[in-house]
């Protein structure tokens, strides 16, 4: 049996966060981790835990999640990070390819299905 994948879910909303969650939790073979408010937190987990895949949300104050992401993934190379805005993924697309995303969804179109895509084109090998 393969170890659950591990997930940071990175968002200044609560109940976004609280969405996540939920479908973290649906998708079999996967696992809440940990949360982060702000860019700082999701650094500071990401550093101490070592999850297996970061959602990262691309608007929030101080830090966006752009900026954390390349700090992320400057930090470990290896990480895979995923942006998750309300915005249309190609408007997101050249800014998440430029961080060092390894892709970007919109909230509303995150359920088990895609969480599970996601992993599956862009874990590490």
């Amino acid at each position: 049996m393969m170890p659950a994948v591990r997930v940071l879910t990175v968002d200044d909303q609560a109940v976004f966060r609280a969405a996540a969650r939920e479908v973290i939790e649906a998708t079999p073979g996967f696992e809440p981790l940990a949360e982060a408010g702000s860019g700082a937190e999701a650094l500071a987990l990401s550093e101490s835990l070592r999850p297996d895949l970061i959602l990262m949300d691309v608007r929030m104050p101080e830090m966006d999640g752009i900026e954390t992401t390349r700090r992320l993934r400057d930090a470990d190379p290896g990480a895979v990070v995923v942006l998750i805005s309300f915005e249309d993924p190609l408007d997101v697309r050249s800014v998440a390819h430029a961080c060092g995303a390894a892709a970007s969804v919109r909230k509303q179109d995150f359920c088990p299905d895609v969480l599970r895509r996601l992993w599956e084109t862009h874990r590490l090998t």
